[in-house]
């Protein structure tokens, strides 16, 4: 080996030695920060404390998937600062009801500003997670992307959250829940085989495949981050994450147990026994019958005729559904609920969301409760050792900022103003940072991808609020 070579390789060995030993320190910073913060969350007896007791995140204001997301880190205990922006959304409709900002925090900032992009990185240096689902490079140009913060705090785990992800031909696009699920397939899925495609609201898209896959992520490199010292970008795509959920009919396709098209299938409304009826009261029951014993208490139950076709004559499945159907018109949803409900038959009532809250089940498990005069869904799933916390109000703009500079170590935060807090639109108000690069006059969202005209969501939030009691409406609702 030549001298040099021997140098080099002496250089490398001490360089990795150092960077090793630096990565170690880092990691054991990490966790003694992170096991002082989880103390002083149980001593302050800041609720159940919850798994995540301890673990900050950093949420950048937007809509749908995001909040959702830091929401649910918020059930699991982490202390969340939501950075909303001066005047919010007209979207958001009133704060004080907006069920997915319940536990958390907010400081107002506008990253229109050197000063609130300032204070942005001064939270990002402490927190141990950061939400933004701002369209591909609006957060870089803002001064608040991965780079900036990873200089920053290079221990950070920064989720961004989109529909189409950060590349690909449609990146850049508009689009909703609705577009998304359609491209990634799975949408087609769903619906009678002679109708059109079923919207599932936007619980399939947004949540399903966009906030519970950003939680996986960012809670895996939260893990990876801790025991390296190493940060990382966590990608979720809303097209990914709703393709993903779809692994298992690949797998029925490949072995010939699945037909590419909708309403033809086992589990898809093609068979009789897994399917959905109405009754005489023009309500429906849900049945699941699946398995051969399950099947047989529904025919008993149902008092289907002897001579009725069996579960696996494909060849008679649409005679066997008209007597199903028939049976399940003679008799309103109570009666049918009272034949069926606590038997192995697989059959439930379809409710509406008050009637769910209020079912004797859900009552007995607290699935729904009502919290500080607001009725939601209660804290998912439940843990043993480290219960959930629970859930405290929505945060309401900036009335946490003295707290968050003092509890973050921040106090630079505590030196700044929120700026002008006018509504969005008026004379001096700050521009939206989500619409950075969008003209004003096109669309007010771009968070995860979802730019909404003001004027039509408006218009169609209080047409389907119309004669709806304010306390049912639905969060993020704009009275008129």
């Amino acid at each position: 080996m030549s001298e040099s070579a021997a140098a080099s390789g002496s250089t490398s060995g001490t360089a990795a030695g150092t960077s090793a030993r630096t990565g170690d320190a880092t990691t054991a910073r990490t966790r003694d920060a992170t096991t002082a913060r989880t103390d002083a969350a149980t001593a302050a007896g800041t609720s159940g404390a919850g798994p995540l007791a301890g673990v900050r995140v950093l949420e950048i204001a937007g809509l749908g998937p995001g909040p959702f997301a830091a929401m649910l880190l918020a059930d699991l205990g982490a202390d969340v600062v939501r950075v909303d922006r001066p005047g919010g959304s007209v979207l958001s409709g009133d704060p004080a009801l907006d069920v997915t900002n319940r536990g958390k925090r907010s400081v107002v900032l506008d990253l229109k500003t050197p000063e609130g992009v300032a204070r942005a990185l001064d939270l990002a240096a402490r927190a141990d997670l950061l939400i933004e689902g701002f369209r591909p490079g609006v957060a870089e140009r803002l001064g608040v992307g991965p780079d900036a913060c990873l200089a920053r705090n290079p221990t950070l785990v920064y989720g961004r959250m989109t529909g189409w992800g950060q590349e690909g031909p449609l990146a850049q696009a508009a689009g909703h829940d609705i577009a998304y699920i359609a491209t990634a397939g799975v949408l087609g899925l769903v619906g009678a085989a002679d109708g059109p495609p079923a919207i599932p609201v936007n619980l399939l898209g947004d949540y399903a495949g966009g906030s519970l896959y950003l939680v996986v992520g960012l809670l895996a490199a939260l893990h990876h981050a801790r025991a390296t010292g190493a940060g990382q970008v966590v990608d979720a795509a809303i097209v990914d994450g709703a393709a993903h959920l779809t692994s298992v009919l690949w797998g029925f396709m490949a072995g010939g147990r699945w037909h590419d098209r909708r309403g033809v299938n086992i589990i898809d409304g093609g068979a009789p026994f897994y399917a959905v009826y109405e009754t005489a009261d023009r309500r429906h029951m849900a049945v699941g019958a699946l398995e051969p014993q399950f099947f047989a208490e529904f025919v008993k139950l149902l008092d289907l005729p002897p001579d009725a076709p069996g579960q696996r004559n494909l060849a008679r499945w649409g005679e066997l559904r008209e007597l199903i159907a028939a049976r399940f018109a003679s008799r309103t949803q109570a009666e049918w609920t009272g034949v069926f409900e606590g038997t192995d038959a697989c059959v439930s009532p379809v409710l509406t969301l008050h009637e769910a809250a209020d079912h004797p089940h859900l009552r007995a498990r607290a699935s729904y409760a009502e919290h500080h005069g607001l009725l939601q869904p209660s804290p998912a799933p439940r843990f043993s050792a480290t219960p959930n916390p629970a859930p405290r109000p929505p945060a309401l703009p900036d009335t946490d900022r003295a707290a968050v500079a003092a509890d973050w170590d921040v106090p630079s935060l505590a030196a700044s103003t929120p700026g002008n807090l006018g509504a969005p639109g008026e004379p001096g108000a700050p521009s939206s940072p989500n619409n950075a690069g969008t003209p004003n006059n096109s669309n007010i969202e771009n968070s995860a991808n979802t730019p909404i005209s003001a004027n039509n969501a408006n218009t169609l939030i209080n047409a389907e609020n119309a004669g709806t009691p304010k306390s049912a409406r639905t969060a993020h609702t704009t009275d008129s």
